[in-house]
Order: C-alpha cells, then sequence, then structure tokens
C-alpha cells in the first residue's frame, strides 16, 4: 500500500479514528524525540560536545541567564 492509498484509507475514517489515529501519531513522535534525545545526551552521543561547551561557557560566566528566569548559579 502506497501513500497516497493510506492518505485515502485515512480519510475515508470516521473523525474519532482519525483523531485516535492523530494521537497515536503523536504520542509515536514523542517517543522517538525522547529516544533521540537520550541518544545525543549519553556519554559518547552526538550532543555531549555541545553540551560540554554550554557548561564550560557558563562555569567561564559568559553566559547569562534568560529574562523572566531566575539564575541557579
Amino acid at each position: 500500500m502506497g501513500l497516497s492509498e493510506i492518505q485515502h484509507a485515512i480519510e475515508t475514517l470516521p473523525a474519532e479514528q482519525q483523531m485516535a489515529l492523530l494521537d497515536w501519531l503523536a504520542e509515536r513522535d514523542r517517543r522517538e524525540w525522547d529516544s533521540q534525545i537520550e541518544r545525543d545526551f549519553s556519554p559518547d552521543g552526538a550532543g555531549m560536545d555541545l553540551l560540554n561547551q554550554v557548561k564550560a561557557q557558563i562555569h567561564r560566566g559568559e553566559s547569562a541567564p534568560m529574562g523572566g528566569g531566575q539564575s541557579h548559579r
């Protein structure tokens, strides 16, 4: 089944089933996003270099808290 057939099948679903499908897809997307973040910020993950750079900037006092927030120094 191709994408156009899937799209057509979705369009023929009752509204409540379309909403259930939307909820399922959103939850699936959230789980994948969470998994990606965990992989990126685990030891040796792709995001660790960036995180370490930010921590070093904070330690050197080279960053300021965003407006409206409280400093946690």
